[in-house]
């Protein structure tokens, strides 16, 4: 199967500037998610970012680079002019892999990929994970989404959902943790990786905000709203943590460490 992965890579992080090049086991961060995603089935790997030093870092280890506008309001902007840019066909897949995710498991971009293969009606395709906890539930940190069985979304949102209404009757308890979550209720986090028909990012750039996405702050709805349909599946893998903060920072760089490396 052909398919390409565009790994954004944004130099100005607000928690973490200079993120994408941050020292990891002796190589810039980006140059780890470049090395994950080659591994992958892709048949072409991209850079997208809007910086002279990620470009400049990159093209020193031999990645492919497309630079793109410093003024795009959303990732899938950035992604819909890699894909202009290249040419790409309406139904090639485009795979956005985040340049902050140096263990991304080839895996998963492989699944996310298959997904579209497998269900061509869709036009997005992402992955999520159970879970296991209220307090993760809770959190609206974490995006959690609801589909049908063919792994079709229904929704995604921050708020807990679906909402288990017999058994919590008191909104103020279940937040503060204290009740469990229901049997024979599945719960499942988003996971932020996308796969996407060329086509559809063109369409989603001339969307207007949807009123859904403003009030979630979650720009997947602005597909839903529009009818595109987003097949969601469950991670083969449990993908670890990204790197938002020096303190994640500081935990990837103690597991290359542990595997004697860096």
């Amino acid at each position: 199967m052909s398919f390409t992965v565009v790994i954004p890579a944004r130099y100005a992080s607000t928690r973490l500037p200079g993120k994408p090049l941050a020292d990891i086991a002796g190589k810039p961060m980006i140059q780890h998610v470049c090395e994950r995603a080659a591994e992958s089935l892709a048949g072409r790997v991209v850079v997208a970012t809007d910086d002279d030093r990620v470009r400049a870092a990159c093209e020193a280890f031999g990645a492919e680079v497309v630079m793109t506008s410093p003024d795009h309001a959303s990732g899938t902007d950035r992604l819909e002019e890699v894909a202009r840019q290249l040419g790409l066909e309406p139904d090639h897949r485009v795979i956005n892999v985040q340049g902050d995710e140096p263990l991304i498991p080839p895996a998963l971009i492989n699944q996310v990929a298959e997904n579209l293969e497998q269900y061509p009606e869709a036009a997005i395709a992402t992955l999520c994970e159970r879970i296991h906890d209220i307090e993760a539930l809770f959190n609206p940190n974490v995006v959690k989404v609801v589909f049908d069985h063919q792994g079709m979304a229904h929704y995604f949102s921050r708020a807990p959902i679906p909402w288990a209404r017999d058994t919590w009757p008191d909104l103020a308890a279940a937040a503060q943790g204290l009740c469990s979550l229901p049997d024979g209720v599945g719960y499942f986090r988003h996971i932020g990786i996308y796969g996407y028909r060329a086509g559809v990012l063109s369409d989603f750039v001339s969307w207007a905000p949807a009123p859904t996405e403003r009030t979630e702050s979650l720009e997947q709805l602005r597909a839903l709203y529009n009818g595109a349909r987003i097949h969601v599946d469950i991670a083969a893998e449990n993908p670890p943590g990204g790197v938002d903060t020096e303190a994640d920072l500081a935990r990837v760089r103690q597991w290359f460490a542990s595997r004697g490396e860096g």
